[in-house]
């Protein structure tokens, strides 16, 4: 039973679909919404038209901003020898909040998933071995999830990059800092032991 009107509870739907909102959360932030009209969504919907007019995705790298090549990719201070490969965006915002590189990035677009129809074809990895092909390229840091679709995927670009004359390396998996041995998980260990480093 609607308890506003069909333009309310359109908002309230397209906030719904949004993520970590489900529909309580989407009617209370419709609500907060429509009381601070003027202060938030007046603006909001400003910068919602703004980004629809100028975010594109970077030909180079497959980041998302208002510039083509992004800004990551025009940053003469980042390391051109170095590519940092991540499956989304997400993971490309995250590194750079940690300041965890110098390095140049390339997004894939997700991970090989046949269960869910996801090939070589749908993902950026034609543009990345491309890349790797590059006279100043000398390392590929494959930053994906330690999932099966991510490990599936970085042994996949593995193989392609063969050829280049290229290291290629991953990021570290095992115990994390701060973490207790005890709470892990027997593949979290496992990991942990075999690449095990000097002290």
């Amino acid at each position: 039973m609607a308890v506003a009107g069909p333009e309310i509870e359109r908002l309230i739907q397209l906030l719904a679909r949004l993520p970590g909102l489900g529909p309580r959360s989407a009617r209370r932030a419709a609500l907060h919404l429509i009381k601070k009209r003027e202060a938030l969504m007046t603006p909001l919907m400003s910068a919602l038209q703004v980004a629809i007019e100028r975010i594109q995705v970077c030909k180079t790298c497959g980041n998302i901003d208002t510039q083509n090549p992004c800004t990551v990719c025009t940053d003469p201070r980042r390391d051109p020898a170095m590519i940092v490969v991540v499956a989304d965006v997400a993971d490309l915002w995250a590194l750079e909040r940690a300041k965890a590189t110098s390095g140049r990035y390339h997004v894939l677009g997700g991970t090989l998933s046949p269960l869910d129809g996801v090939g070589p074809q749908d993902l950026t990895i034609d543009a990345l071995v491309q890349r790797a092909h590059a006279a100043e390229v000398s390392e590929i840091i494959l930053a994906l999830n330690a999932t099966v679709d991510g490990q599936t995927t970085a042994h996949y670009i593995t193989d392609l990059l063969a050829e280049a004359n290229v290291k290629v390396t991953r990021l570290a998996h095992g115990v994390p800092v701060g973490g207790e041995l005890d709470y892990l998980d027997e593949g979290t260990l496992s990991a942990a032991m075999r690449q095990r480093t000097l002290f």
